[in-house]
């Protein structure tokens, strides 16, 4: 076989999925080329974060009693944000940043991840403590992006998915991490290809079978990802990121990476209607050690509709005449927090 299955040793952990199905008594379908069926729809959807946050005093996995009041905030949340507006309550604070959607248009998951039957409270799970394992280098590259992201000098620096070249923060991958709207994932497999085909900005990724990494390198967007079969699993490695796609963030989910940033994928059926999928980043230049995620993906019914989004819009003129206004006004402009989408 190709050189690829030669894993790393910080990919291993991730070998231990290969038993899960069995252990459930779960045997995956398979296509008629003879390989686990993963075709379908399917939502990475949830409310739990990238990183452990710090209320959670380290804990992987909670209790069900603590997930409801979590999980009853955010509804409380979200049918506060669904009411109508009073145009009189409102009247005197007419001018104020009014965001960028209502919660019509969100859809983040109102359900913590759960893996294996536990309740998540991060996706991360190495690291042990569910913290991104920043370097001293790493820190300074991930704050130098994050200040770039607080201009509007130009569309150069404006965020990828503002500019839709590809879609807000990682929805695509590698590695695949849920954002406010358009989790939806539509998977279609041949004998040499597999497409990954995110809502979010109809970003492809396109996988191909028992291939090599192209050589010299091509940086495209969202990597050059090949794959194989092993174990009943698709085992997915990628590297070689466009040098513009280092910031991912949206919602409370960033990293940084390299262009040479390596993530291995494993997409494991373990139920009719569940794929678990796991994944490990190694990148020297910006992280201490590798770190490692899990999050299941959960099939659905739901169409995956058109992202009619394309560099050039409306919007991306607006944001920038509108720095220019402030900056003739005497204004500078500070978003809250540049880095969310």
């Amino acid at each position: 076989m190709v050189k690829l299955k030669q894993l790393s040793l910080s990919a291993c952990w991730l070998m231990a999925a290969s038993s899960l199905a069995a252990e459930t008594g779960y045997i995956a379908p398979l296509t008629q080329f003879g390989v686990p069926d993963l075709q379908g729809t399917w939502s990475i959807a949830t409310q739990t974060n990238l990183e452990r946050a710090q209320r959670f005093n380290g804990n992987l996995v909670i209790s069900e009693e603590a997930a409801i009041i979590i999980e009853a905030r955010v509804q409380a949340r979200n049918e506060f944000g669904d009411r109508p507006s009073d145009p009189n309550r409102e009247a005197p604070t007419a001018g104020r940043n009014v965001g960028g959607y209502n919660s019509f248009w969100m859809d983040p998951g109102d359900r913590l991840a759960v893996v294996n039957g536990e309740i998540r409270t991060s996706i991360l799970v190495e690291p042990e403590d569910g913290r991104l394992p920043l370097s001293e280098q790493g820190r300074a590259n991930y704050a130098a992006a994050m200040q770039r992201r607080g201009s509007y000098d130009g569309p150069e620096v404006r965020p990828l998915g503002e500019r839709c070249m590809v879609g807000f923060g990682s929805s695509a991958g590698p590695p695949k991490l849920p954002v406010l709207y358009n989790n939806i994932t539509e998977i279609v497999q041949t004998e040499r290809y597999v497409v990954l085909l995110a809502e979010m900005n109809h970003d492809a990724r396109i996988v191909r079978i028992d291939a090599e990494h192209q050589d010299p390198p091509f940086y495209p967007w969202l990597g050059d990802s090949v794959g194989y079969y092993e174990d009943g699993a698709l085992v997915v490695v990628t590297t070689n990121f466009h040098p513009q796609q280092g910031m991912r963030s949206s919602l409370e989910h960033r990293f940084y990476a390299s262009t040479q940033m390596k993530v291995t994928e494993r997409f494991t059926r373990t139920a009719t209607d569940t794929i678990l999928y796991q994944f490990t980043v190694e990148d020297d230049e910006n992280y201490t050690q590798p770190w490692s995620g899990e999050l299941p993906m959960n099939r659905t019914e739901a169409e995956v509709y058109e992202y009619a989004c394309h560099e050039g819009n409306y919007a991306l003129p607006g944001i920038l005449g509108g720095a220019r206004r402030a900056e003739s006004d005497g204004l500078e402009y500070a978003p809250t927090d540049p880095g969310r989408e």
